[in-house]
């Protein structure tokens, strides 16, 4: 049996759910994902940015630059990088980052930050309840 190469462990650990790095991977992930829409949620709300806004910020950064890693990492180890890029969950992972690069370079942007949301609907992918996205809608 051939040697795994490191593409391919790490391709296992992220696609493969059966493995317990897999699991492990999940399971930080969906931590991560909620971690991120909860810190989200709460700078929307005025009291509360105003005390801790500068907190949530370096916090959207750290999730921003983990989930950019993440989406690096899918590309890199999928069978076929361009089939997960334009996937809905290759998408959904782009749109969830998107909105922090943009607010370096376009002023206003902050609205955007409503998009972030959609790191929500990664959760389901973690889950594998990808049979339940409809009735979610």
């Amino acid at each position: 049996m051939p040697k795994e190469s490191f593409r391919e462990k790490i391709g296992n650990i992220i696609f493969d759910a059966d493995t317990k790095a897999g699991k492990a991977f999940d399971v930080i992930l969906f931590i991560a994902i909620l971690l991120s829409v909860i810190v989200v949620l709460l700078d929307s709300v005025v009291s509360v940015h105003d005390s801790l806004g500068e907190l949530f910020y370096i916090l959207e950064w750290a999730f921003t630059i983990i989930f950019t890693i993440e989406y690096i990492l899918r590309i890199y180890t999928a069978k076929k990088p361009i089939k997960y890029i334009f996937s809905f969950y290759g998408i959904i992972d782009l749109l969830a980052i998107l909105p922090s690069y943009l607010s370096i370079f376009l002023t206003g942007s902050h609205y955007l930050v409503v998009i972030r949301i959609l790191r929500l609907l990664r959760v389901f992918r973690v889950l594998k309840l990808v049979r339940f996205i409809g009735a979610a809608n």
